[in-house]
């Protein structure tokens, strides 16, 4: 995993200038690539390439980029890593395309397959994580291609009018250096943050910088042109393919075949010429991956996990269990309180953007843990999106039938009555009546739920019923100054997922707009910051691809969410050390709010503050902050939102881009 930069045209008033941009948007990018950082320009043709290398295979020189393909023709920056790049190798030698391999590095194979097949016939046939840039030299054309399921970054943009630079690079940070670069914030993805705690793609926080979609290839044809853009996979085609082609296995023989397909996929990922080892939380989806890790491995795996001492927080035990049954070489550490709020000032700096998903601190620091012994983590990311793991997807299935049938007048009578009682109230009779209660019942953030679940009621579609479910803040518009919001996959109404179920389509939603949006821009982000090299087995597109073609009840039976998985996982792990409620990766950032964080909030939600910089209308916002201290209701996730914006803004007005690197700014 890297870093990658650079720009096309723009007014190059010196090479040496020009030098000196590449080497600050390189510079800014260190923590994603420290082992080296190189850069290569084309003055004739206005090209400047930048790449910070964290070197994971062939730590040879000839695994240095830029890279130029052996025919001179092409230069590469890129960034992830292709497992399946030995096949490839196999498959030009099969087609007697003769190469004169410098090295083994999967960087090298991927220009040789570029050269043989082009750059869609070359990405098609990979099986990674990845984000490039690539100039061709015979055409003069740049191209920017991004892995399917969005596990690597790419920003992009032009700011100005065709005489303006076209800049590129893995985080925001990198294309800030580059003097042309204007920092406006883009009102449109400010309420968007709101409504979903993060910037969708293709949106970023500033105008005239977008985020390349997964699974798409971007090409600039002239320095002033406009970027043509096409599909070369896509997740709703992939879930609508899945659906009309069903596969017909016994129960055993589907999970036969996914163990396999997993098994391939863990196996490519656990190749590096570094120390490797896999996050662990106690959860199916990293304990799966763990045990099948085990299971190929000579030695034990090296597996990592945190705790807390809030006990209702707190899944360590959970892993410890599993990694002694497993046999893997486990290391936990437990988190004090103070050292996870000891990250929260340096949020702004990992995540470039405002980003408000809270799970990003407990990431960061089990990223911190991992990095001390390894240079490469497993993570059990995306089993829910494709195993059907969310509860959403069980109230949908179990409920939605039954709620649409009611009159709307009765279920707004009903969402009265269940708002009328304060969360924390609901939440302390869930904890007092303990057994007597269904196991959903019992969640630490049940008054929450059904808070939230009162305002689904409202529902009118399915479509509605989705936004509802994931949306932050409900009407984000009416709360920021001049906001309006774009619609999104999950708002724009049309019907790209005909043909899919409620509960499918509300998985296809999640697999192309929450996954990549929040859980994997999480994961690279905290890990990157640490140069921890993070891999997701899961997101193979070749068990993806399985999964979509499973009927829904290999994936949801019975209440019982991600049942394949859970059925493959029991051949590995007793079922008792796995059944219990699903808990997410969280901190009690309610409680922090109303203590130690308190007067760090009550800062940055200052009524004369908001007024001041002019993007929040202070009123609502103020009224949530007092409802919370209150304690009657538990705002921590709106809230967060904006205390994440108003840090990051904090932060956007005091680093001197010029001068220093954005990531050393303070």
């Amino acid at each position: 995993m890297c870093g990658i930069s650079g720009f096309v045209g723009g007014d190059w008033s010196s090479t040496a200038a020009v030098r000196d941009t590449v080497s600050r948007m390189g510079r800014s990018l260190d923590h994603r690539g420290p082992d080296r950082t190189d850069g290569w320009i084309d003055a004739d043709n206005l090209v400047a390439f930048s790449h910070n290398r964290l070197s994971i295979l062939d730590l040879s020189p000839a695994g240095d980029q830029p890279m130029t393909s052996a025919s001179g023709r092409f230069v590469i920056v890129y960034n992830g890593e292709i497992y399946n790049h030995s096949t490839i190798r196999d498959e030009l030698a099969a087609a007697s395309l003769a190469v004169n391999w410098r090295g083994h590095s999967d960087t090298e194979t991927l220009l040789a397959a570029i050269e043989a097949w082009g750059v869609r016939g070359a990405v098609e046939r990979c099986t990674g994580m990845f984000a490039f840039a690539l100039w061709d030299r015979s055409e003069r054309t740049l191209t920017l291609v991004r892995d399917r399921l969005g596990e690597k970054p790419l920003y992009y943009g032009r700011q100005g009018g065709a005489d303006s630079p076209f800049l590129f690079g893995s985080e925001v940070k990198a294309l800030a250096q580059h003097p042309q670069f204007e920092a406006d914030i883009d009102r449109r993805s400010l309420t968007l943050l709101l409504r979903y705690n993060n910037v969708p793609a293709p949106f970023s926080i500033y105008r005239g910088i977008h985020k390349l979609l997964p699974g798409t290839i971007l090409t600039l044809r002239s320095s002033g042109a406009e970027p043509e853009i096409e599909h070369y996979w896509s997740a709703a085609e992939v879930a609508q393919s899945g659906v009309r082609n069903r596969l017909e296995l016994g129960e055993e023989e589907a999970i036969d075949q996914l163990e396999r397909l997993l098994e391939t996929s863990i196996g490519q990922q656990m190749i590096a010429d570094v120390p490797l080892g896999a996050f662990l939380s106690g959860g199916v989806d990293s304990s799966a991956v763990v045990a099948l890790m085990q299971k190929l491995s000579s030695r034990p795996v090296r597996t990592f996990s945190i705790g807390f001492v809030e006990k209702d927080y707190n899944e360590a035990d959970h892993a410890k269990a599993i990694a002694g049954h497993l046999g893997t070489d486990h290391t936990e550490l437990y988190v004090a309180p103070a050292q996870a709020r000891d990250v929260i000032p340096s949020l702004p700096k990992i995540y470039d953007e405002p980003f408000a998903d809270s799970s990003q601190i407990p990431t960061h620091l089990v990223s911190m843990l991992a990095h001390q012994q390894v240079k490469v983590a497993l993570s059990g990311d995306g089993g829910d999106e494709i195993f059907g793991g969310y509860n959403r997807y069980l109230y949908t299935g179990q409920l939605w039938g039954k709620i649409a049938a009611l009159p709307k007048p009765l279920r707004s009578v009903a969402a009265r009555a269940i708002t009328s009682i304060p969360a924390s109230a609901w939440t302390s009779f869930g904890n007092r009546a303990g057994g007597f209660l269904p196991r959903i019942a019992r969640a630490r953030v049940l008054g929450e739920k059904l808070h939230k679940g009162a305002s689904l009621l409202s529902s009118n579609s399915v479509s509605d019923l989705y936004t509802a479910m994931v949306s932050q803040w409900r009407d984000p518009a009416s709360v920021v100054i001049g906001g309006t919001e774009p619609a999104t996959a999950a708002t724009d109404g049309s019907d790209t997922l005909a043909g899919l179920s409620d509960v499918e389509r509300m998985m296809a939603l999640d697999l192309a707009g929450y996954l990549p949006d929040d859980i994997l821009v999480k994961v690279d982000r905290a890990a990157m910051a640490v140069s921890l090299e993070t891999r997701v087995p899961f997101l193979d597109h070749n068990v993806v691809e399985f999964a979509w073609r499973l009927p829904v009840d290999f994936r949801i039976r019975n209440g019982e969410t991600k049942w394949i998985l859970r059925q493959l996982l029991y051949r590995h792990v007793p079922r008792q050390l796995i059944e219990r409620p699903k808990m997410g990766f969280g901190i009690p950032i309610g409680a922090w709010l109303r203590g130690p964080l308190r007067d760090w909030a009550e800062a940055l939600l200052d009524e004369r503050r908001l007024r001041e910089e002019g993007y929040f209308h202070p009123e609502p916002i103020r009224r949530l902050w007092k409802a919370h201290l209150d304690g009657g209701v538990d705002e921590q996730h709106r809230l967060w939102i904006i205390l994440m914006f108003q840090q990051w803004l904090e932060h956007a007005q005091q680093r001197t881009r010029l001068d220093v690197p954005l990531a050393a700014a303070s």
